[in-house]
C-alpha cells in the first residue's frame, strides 16, 4: 500500500498538490478542503484529468486535519495505492431531508459487493437526517460490513455544504467508497469526552430528528433558558452545548447530537439524527483536557484492533464543536492520535458536522456528534 499527501493552502496551488500526487495512477484520492476548493468544479475536474482511474472521496470541511495538525481554508489530497485490495464506489443525489434513507438505501447498493469488506461514507453537513442516512445503508448492507465517514462541514457557516464522488461535485450528494479484499485492513474508533450537566428533559414531541417539545414546552424555548447569554449567538452556540440522549430509564444510549438549526415560529430545534420519541435529553458541555483525552481513546479503540500494524492511513473525523471549544488547544487532539499511531501512519481528515462509526467492533454503525472519529485503512 503506497499514500502520498499534498496540501494546498489557497486555489492557486492545486495545481502544484495535484501534481505532488506523483505519476502513478492511484485507486483512491481522498479531498478534504474548505468551501472556497469546491464551489467552481474545476477541482473535480483537474483531479479528473490527471487521474483517470482513481475514485476520487472527499468533502468541504470546517478545518482540515493532517499530521502537521489543523488547518482552515486549505485542501489536503491523500492518494491511496493499493497492492491487492480493490474498490467499488457510488454517488446518489438527495431530494431533501425526508430522502435521506432512501439515500442510504440507494447507495448502499450501488457499492454492494460479495466481498465488500468496509465502506467510506460522506454526505451534506446541511439538509440531513444523518442518522436515516447511516440506517438506510445498514438496512441493505447489514451490521456485518462497518461504515465510516462524516458529514461535509463550511467552516462553521451552516449554509452549503459539498461533497465529491464519481457524479463529480454536489451540494446534495452522498458519496461513498466500498472497501473490498482479503488483505484489507480495516479499524474504527470513536469517543467524545463530553459531561453531562443539568437536569434530563422529557422528549414529549419530535418527528425524525426535529425537536418541537421538551417536558411539554417548545424545544427552542427550555433550550435558549439553559443557554443564557450564549443563546443570543444562536445556532452557531449550539455546538459548544450538545444533548446526551437518554432511554426512557434515563439511562444513556451512548449517542449524542448537535443543533443544525431552529425554526423560530414552530419554536423547534433541527438536530444532526434521530431523537428517541421516549427517551429524555441532557445538555452536555467539555474542557479542552477532557476532549484530548477523548480523541486518545478514539485512537487507542482502533489500533487495538489492528493484528498488524504496518504504514497505513489514519483517517480523523472530529466534530466542529469541538474545535471550537478547544480552540488554540485544537492541534493537541491531533497530537494524540498521532501519539498512539507514531509513524507508522499517515494522518488525515477534517472538522463535521457529524461523525459516522459503529461505537464499538462489531456494534451497528451510527451517527454521532461532538466524537473524534479515527478509521485506520492498510493491507497486510
Amino acid at each position: 500500500m503506497k499514500i502520498v499527501q499534498t496540501v494546498a493552502h489557497s486555489p492557486l496551488e492545486i495545481g502544484n498538490a495535484i501534481a505532488g500526487l506523483g505519476s502513478g495512477q492511484p485507486a483512491l484520492i481522498l479531498v478534504f478542503g474548505a468551501v472556497r476548493y469546491f464551489e467552481d468544479g474545476s477541482l473535480a475536474t483537474e483531479l479528473g484529468r490527471a487521474y483517470p482511474r482513481a475514485a476520487l472521496h472527499g468533502s468541504s470541511t470546517a478545518g482540515e486535519i493532517t499530521a502537521d495538525g489543523v488547518g482552515d481554508g486549505s485542501c489536503t489530497l491523500t492518494a491511496v495505492s493499493f497492492a491487492n485490495s480493490r474498490l467499488t464506489h457510488g454517488s446518489t443525489a438527495m431530494a431533501g431531508m425526508e430522502d435521506s434513507y432512501a439515500a442510504g438505501e440507494r447507495l448502499a447498493r450501488a457499492i454492494a459487493d460479495p466481498e465488500l469488506r468496509a465502506v467510506l461514507v460522506l454526505g451534506p453537513g446541511i439538509q440531513v437526517n444523518g442518522s436515516g442516512l447511516v440506517d438506510g445503508m445498514t438496512a441493505v448492507l447489514g451490521n456485518v460490513v462497518p461504515i465510516t465517514g462524516g458529514l461535509a462541514g463550511d467552516g462553521g457557516a451552516f449554509r452549503q455544504t459539498f461533497t465529491l464522488g464519481t457524479g463529480g461535485i454536489s451540494d446534495r450528494a452522498v458519496v461513498a467508497v466500498g472497501l473490498c479484499g482479503e488483505d484489507l485492513l480495516f479499524a474504527h474508533g470513536s469517543f467524545g469526552g463530553w459531561e453531562p450537566f443539568g437536569l434530563p428533559r422529557r422528549v414529549t414531541r419530535c418527528a425524525g430528528n426535529v425537536l418541537y417539545e421538551l417536558d411539554g414546552e417548545p424545544a427552542l424555548a427550555v433550550y435558549r433558558r439553559y443557554l443564557g447569554a450564549h443563546a443570543r449567538d444562536l445556532p452557531a452556540s449550539g455546538l459548544l452545548f450538545p444533548f446526551a440522549m437518554l432511554g426512557a430509564d434515563h439511562q444513556s444510549q451512548g449517542l449524542i447530537r448537535t443543533i443544525l438549526g431552529m425554526d423560530e415560529i414552530a419554536g423547534s430545534l433541527t438536530l444532526a439524527g434521530e431523537i428517541d420519541p421516549n427517551g429524555y435529553l441532557k445538555l452536555m458541555h467539555a474542557t479542552t483536557d477532557k476532549l484530548v483525552g477523548g480523541a486518545e481513546v478514539a485512537a487507542a479503540a482502533a489500533h487495538a484492533m489492528l493484528v498488524e500494524n504496518g504504514g497505513g492511513l489514519a483517517i480523523l473525523v472530529s466534530c466542529v464543536g469541538r474545535k471550537l471549544v478547544m480552540g488554540s488547544r485544537v492541534d493537541e487532539e491531533v497530537e494524540a492520535v498521532s501519539a498512539v499511531f507514531g509513524h507508522r501512519a499517515v494522518l488525515g481528515g477534517f472538522y463535521s458536522y457529524g461523525e459516522i462509526s459503529p461505537y464499538t467492533p462489531g456494534a451497528s454503525c451510527k451517527l454521532h456528534n461532538q466524537t473524534m472519529t479515527v478509521t485506520y485503512l492498510g493491507e497486510r
